[in-house]
C-alpha cells in the first residue's frame, strides 16, 4: 500500500516517484545521512533531490499516520513557497500493516554555489555585503507571504551566482508556519543562522530599510535574539560537559 502525490507538470515522472524506494537504494550518491538522508539521483537525463526521512514505528507511526507527514507536509509547503523553493516534484508514503512505514520528498535539483552559511561566517567572502542585503531582501519576501520557517538555518539557503545577481532558495521545508507575522517573529526568525553581531546589523539595517521598521529598533531586537538563542544552545553545552564546543 502507499500514498503519493505528483506535480501535474512531472507527470512523466511518475514511475520513477512509484518505484523510489528501488532507486534510492541502488544510488549513492548522498549528500546528507543523519536521521533522514539526501541524495542526488539522476532519472532520463534530470536531476532530482531525494530526501527519505527515517523510517517509522511504535507511537510515531500512529502519529503520522492520522496526521500528515513530513513528506507529505514538504511537498505541500513547496507548492505554496513557489519559486522561493527548488520546485516540489512529488511525494510518496509507504505502509505496513495499516501504519506510515516509510516516506519520500522529490524536488528539482537546484545546483547552487554556495550556502549563506560561508558569506556569514567569512568577513572576506566576495560580494558579502551584497549578499547579506540580499539575503535580507529574499527574507523579506518569504516574511510578505506569511511564511514562517521554524528551521532557517544557515545550511538551508542555498544560493547561485547569475549575471553578478544571486539567486536564493531555501529548502528543508516540513516545518513551517503560514500566517501573519509580528516584527518581532519576523527579527527572530533570523536567529537560527548563529550570526555575528556584524552580519545581523548588515541583514537587519537591510531588512529594516525594506520593511520599513526604525533601523535601530530591528538592529536590537535582531542581535537580541541571536544571542539570547546562543546562550541558551551554550547553556546546554555547558550542562553536558561539552565546553570545546561553546560558540559565541
Amino acid at each position: 500500500m502507499n500514498k503519493y502525490q505528483l506535480n501535474p507538470q512531472y507527470n512523466e515522472y511518475k514511475d520513477f516517484l512509484l518505484n523510489i524506494k528501488q532507486y534510492f537504494k541502488t544510488n549513492t550518491s548522498s549528500i546528507h545521512k543523519a536521521r533522514n538522508e539526501i541524495k542526488i539521483i539522476e532519472y532520463n537525463n534530470t536531476k532530482f533531490v531525494v530526501k527519505s526521512f527515517k523510517k517509522l514505528s511504535g507511537l510515531k507511526a500512529y502519529y503520522y499516520t492520522k496526521n500528515s507527514s513530513k513528506a507529505q507536509r514538504s511537498y505541500e509547503y513547496g507548492l505554496k513557497l513557489d519559486n522561493l523553493t527548488p520546485t516540489p516534484v512529488g511525494y510518496i508514503e509507504f505502509f505496513e500493516n495499516g501504519y506510515l512505514s516509510e516516506s519520500f520528498f522529490i524536488s528539482e535539483y537546484f545546483e547552487y554555489d554556495f550556502t549563506i552559511k560561508e558569506p556569514l561566517r567569512d568577513i572576506k567572502f566576495k560580494n558579502r555585503e551584497k549578499i547579506l542585503q540580499e539575503f535580507a531582501n529574499f527574507t523579506y519576501q518569504l516574511h510578505q507571504k506569511n511564511i514562517l520557517h521554524l528551521d532557517y538555518s544557515a545550511g538551508n539557503i542555498l544560493i547561485k551566482e547569475f549575471n553578478s545577481e544571486y539567486i536564493f532558495k531555501v529548502v528543508d521545508l516540513n516545518r513551517m508556519k503560514f500566517k501573519p507575522l509580528s516584527i518581532n517573529e519576523r527579527l527572530q526568525n533570523f536567529n537560527m543562522l548563529w550570526p555575528s553581531n556584524e552580519a545581523i546589523t548588515i541583514i537587519a539595517k537591510q531588512y529594516a530599510k525594506v520593511a520599513n521598521i526604525p533601523e535601530q529598533i530591528a538592529i536590537k531586537k535582531a542581535i537580541s535574539y541571536a544571542f539570547k538563542l546562543k546562550l541558551f544552545k551554550n547553556s546546554k553545552k555547558l550542562l553536558k560537559g561539552k565546553i570545546k564546543n561553546i560558540d559565541w
